[in-house]
């Protein structure tokens, strides 16, 4: 079967768009657009960053509960958005653990401390750890573990099979990754303003019962992903037992905010 649903993107306001939907076993349920094209990814890098981030956890290079960031924090309060490192500045806003601050600067010194760890410049360990790994060959790091990827719709759908069905990571660290992390902290999503609780596992956000949010009225609250500024994003659906990456060379607004819950509502009802 190819998804019909996955043609709506042609109706979004944006020069190029291309969108795929994978299930855990690999089975890609059909694409749409340049799949082979790459785009810059912004935030949807996080995860990329995150699942490399516990690759180095599970070889032993670091601890998730070891010290990290700023005093006080660790590992898993940067994976967690709870360091209190500001959104894109390397200074101090809260004390760990307080408030889901959702920061940049917090993946980078992730990136940083392992970089530091396994003596391997991190760009170079994500490949090393995934991207290689996953057959991931058009995707790289450019900078940022916090929004310097660039991908195709293809090779995301190879890492949204992976995350469904790790082979990689043992399952139970993957299942720790998509469980909320501090829970009850309170906080802003970025461009769908303060949410209470903002719930976030270990670099994936969290559907829960956000509203507003950028997933579907039909996605189920244990859905979880990222959305990036560069008008991308990626959700994983346990319940619907399938992903779905869309990639657009159009910075997020309006129009995603207006776009993307119908697709993903379509694309689900379609499933």
């Amino acid at each position: 079967m190819s998804l019909k649903s996955l043609a709506l993107i042609e109706n979004w306001p944006v020069p190029t768009a291309a969108a795929g939907v994978v299930r855990a076993d690999g089975t890609a349920l059909g694409t749409h657009g340049p799949a082979g094209h790459r785009f810059p990814l912004a935030s949807v890098t996080k995860p990329l960053a995150a699942y490399a981030v516990l690759v180095a956890y599970e070889e032993g290079a670091i601890e998730l509960d070891e010290p990290a960031g700023p005093e006080g924090s660790t590992v898993r309060h940067l994976l967690a958005h709870t360091s209190g490192l500001a959104f894109d500045e390397h200074r101090v806003t809260s004390a760990p653990g307080e408030r889901r601050l959702y920061s940049n600067a917090g993946f980078e010194q992730l990136g940083d401390h392992v970089a530091k760890a396994t003596e391997i410049p991190f760009a170079e360990y994500l490949r090393q750890a995934v991207l290689q790994p996953l057959g991931m060959t058009s995707t790289s790091l450019e900078g940022s573990p916090a929004k310097d990827g660039v991908s195709t719709v293809d090779d995301l759908l190879r890492f949204a099979a992976e995350v469904q069905a790790p082979r990689l990571l043992d399952p139970r660290t993957v299942a720790e990754a998509m469980t909320v992390q501090y829970p009850g902290t309170k906080g802003v999503l970025p461009g769908y303003g303060h949410q209470n609780p903002n719930d976030w596992g270990l670099g994936f956000e969290i559907r829960d019962s956000k509203s507003p949010h950028w997933t579907g009225g039909s996605s189920s609250p244990r859905t979880f992903g990222h959305f990036g500024q560069s008008g991308t994003f990626l959700w994983v659906d346990p319940d619907a037992r399938a992903a779905c990456v869309a990639l657009t060379d159009r910075a997020f607004g309006p129009w995603a905010i207006e776009a993307w819950p119908p697709f993903t509502d379509a694309v689900l009802a379609e499933l």
